[in-house]
């Protein structure tokens, strides 16, 4: 799939680097073709990684994306150069008069305090109600898929007694959903997180299907009825290295952490870690592209 991106997205040149097919703007005006408008909501510290992992799994359909980013006008990001967030993205005032095909909400390095101590809380609020009426099918990820759980269905986040930090295994709960399409009984996908909304309520929750779950991680999917909202509590997305950096990080800050589970070669952090998840990752993502945004959205937005 050819995924529409500013041709000066410095992601742009590692994704053709990687033989992905990426489009820019001159290309994209010449064709006939209505591309399905997705934007990705970018809580995540270091955007430039996010953007690089999110186009990847974007990228496996023959789908025509054409990627938007938002920022928040309530918070001012210190971990990605204002020359690349003036460039590369747009707040919600500037979007909101727009309807989008999809919207990704990521995850966001907030997850150990209370939702409503989050500084752009209140805006997110605002653009998750947004949603409802501007898009056909919102993805939300990690502390994005807390913060949605916790706003439309008033599940409440609970802090673990010890991070879910590694690479897991889930089963498929309900294979009958297009969402998991292709998907084996057992799979592998990684988490980070100090917080989780616990199986049980989910489950009570009548407005959601679980779709895949972890004896030692929980709930990785559910969705609601038609998918219009879907929630993700791992990270399907990350590269091979992401857990790797991000351990070493707090490993070299003296920080007490465990290597990552299911991860290293027996467990030796000098060794490369095994790819276990990206094909269902893929399919994961190219699934809710086909099945819950291109198959149901309306050609003239």
């Amino acid at each position: 799939m050819p995924i529409k991106v500013q041709s000066d997205l410095p992601a742009k040149e590692i994704l053709e680097n990687e033989n992905i097919f990426v489009m820019d703007e001159y290309r994209a005006l010449h064709q006939n073709i209505r591309s399905l408008q997705i934007c990705i909501l970018n809580l995540m510290p270091v955007k430039q990684d996010t953007e690089l992992q999110l186009a990847r799994v974007l990228s496996n359909t023959p789908l025509q994306i054409d990627v938007s980013f938002m920022k928040m006008n309530s918070h001012v990001s210190l971990n990605t150069p204002i020359h690349h967030l003036n460039r590369f993205y747009n707040t919600f005032d500037e979007l909101k008069e727009k309807k989008f095909d999809g919207l990704i909400i990521t995850g966001a390095p907030v997850e150990q305090i209370s939702f409503d101590e989050v500084d752009y809380w209140p805006e997110l609020c605002e653009i998750m109600e947004w949603t409802k009426t501007h898009v056909t099918s919102t993805l939300h990820i990690c502390w994005g898929a807390q913060a949605g759980l916790y706003y439309h269905f008033g599940l409440k986040k609970v802090l673990l007694p010890q991070k879910i930090f590694g690479v897991y295994e889930h089963k498929v709960m309900n294979r009958k959903i297009p969402l998991v399409r292709g998907f084996d009984d057992n799979f592998m996908i990684p988490h980070s997180r100090h917080t989780t909304v616990l199986p049980k309520d989910i489950h009570n929750c009548p407005e959601l299907t679980v779709l895949a779950e972890s004896k030692e991680a929980g709930v990785l999917l559910s969705m609601t009825e038609g998918g219009k909202q879907i929630f993700v509590m791992g990270h399907p997305e990350y590269d091979r290295y992401t857990l790797h950096n991000e351990y070493m990080r707090d490993k070299n800050k003296g920080l007490p952490i465990q290597p990552p589970k299911n991860y290293y070669p027996e467990d030796d952090d000098t060794k490369k870690p095994a790819l276990q998840w990206r094909s269902h990752s893929n399919n994961l993502y190219s699934n809710w592209l086909n099945y819950y945004v291109y198959q149901v959205t309306p050609y003239e937005l």
